[in-house]
């Protein structure tokens, strides 16, 4: 039997700060869930928490060791945890240590202390929803799938790599419900700066022209919207201990022609969009189509309009930076 609904649930989001974790968190407060918020610093969390309608309550806390995840989950006594933590997307984010800590043990650490955990209330679903990521396939041809082979390039494809293998192995052993969605190119408002959209996006309000590379590489890009709702329907369902899936579109189009529909939204004239101005860096990632077979099963199919229904929720949320 599955889980049906958050409401009054205890569910811990850790990384509720960051892009994608503030919007899971929004979702769930709508829910009715039982929520905390598990941020860094609680005051630099407010704004964010203010403009996303986050309701709950807020932790702060340091997750710098497996003691301090031990503390936490045995404080909070969370029924379901969304691992939203990350690091090494942003160009400053390069200790090696640090991200080999959280992209790699902390996942299976919390495996750990959940699955010796019981649930505070009857639960049918998930204990722990991580998110992975695209780079963990790396520089494999062919179509990507969850069962298929790896090859990541970068200190951030192999730390991630390396803790969803961790967590699965945890997950199975303990027959964990815990399940790994791996992300690919998430957009939408709440990204960092100097990102493609929010870049795009500084660039229609200073009305300046904007440097971008060819944009030859394809991507499967999902609105960041999307992908929250569809982290919070993977929690609801049972499954296989320890399963990856691909959290995507399945549809691949180029990076130039996203930036045009991009552009076209946010009112830039495409003589501002200096395509070939940059070189595309070697670690940009172009793949081939994503199997999302798995997905389907699970929760039915990705929604076929993310692309331009998400642009269109970015534009009007960014318009109302105080609502």
């Amino acid at each position: 039997m599955n889980a049906v609904s958050y409401r009054d649930v205890p569910v811990v989001v850790l990384g509720a700060g960051g892009f994608i974790g503030r919007w899971v968190a929004r979702l769930l407060s709508v829910e009715g869930a039982r929520l905390v918020s598990v941020v860094r610093d609680a005051e630099q969390f407010e704004p964010v928490r203010e403009r996303w309608g986050i309701g709950g309550r807020v932790h702060a806390a340091d997750l710098s060791s497996p003691a301090s995840v031990r503390r936490l989950c045995n404080e909070l006594r969370p029924t379901v945890v969304f691992n939203l933590v990350g690091y090494g997307v942003d160009p400053h984010e390069r200790d090696p240590a640090l991200a080999w800590w959280l992209n790699s043990r902390l996942p299976a650490v919390l495996g750990e202390v959940l699955a010796t955990s019981p649930p505070q209330a009857q639960w049918a679903g998930r204990r722990l929803v991580h998110t992975g990521t695209a780079l963990e396939y790396g520089t494999v041809p062919g179509d990507l799938a969850e069962d298929g082979p790896t090859s990541p390039t970068t200190l951030y494809g192999r730390s991630k790599l390396a803790g969803t293998l961790r967590l699965a192995r945890v997950a199975r052993r303990h027959c964990l419900g815990a399940i790994i969605a791996r992300l690919f190119t998430v957009f939408g408002a709440g990204e960092p700066a100097g990102r493609l959209l929010p870049s795009l996006a500084a660039c229609a309000q200073s009305g300046t022209p904007i440097p971008l590379t060819e944009g030859h590489q394809r991507r499967d890009f999902l609105w960041v919207g999307d992908v929250a709702s569809m982290l919070l329907r993977l929690g609801l369902e049972g499954g296989r201990c320890g399963e990856i899936v691909n959290l995507a579109s399945g549809q691949l189009i180029t990076v130039k022609a996203f930036t045009s529909l991009a552009a076209a939204a946010l009112g830039i004239p495409p003589s501002h969009l200096l395509y070939g101005a940059i070189p595309t860096r070697p670690e940009e990632m172009a793949h081939a189509p994503v199997t999302v077979a798995r997905l389907k099963s699970l929760i039915g199919p990705p929604p076929d309009d993310s692309i331009g229904r998400g642009l269109t929720e970015t534009v009007t949320f960014l318009a109302h930076p105080t609502s």
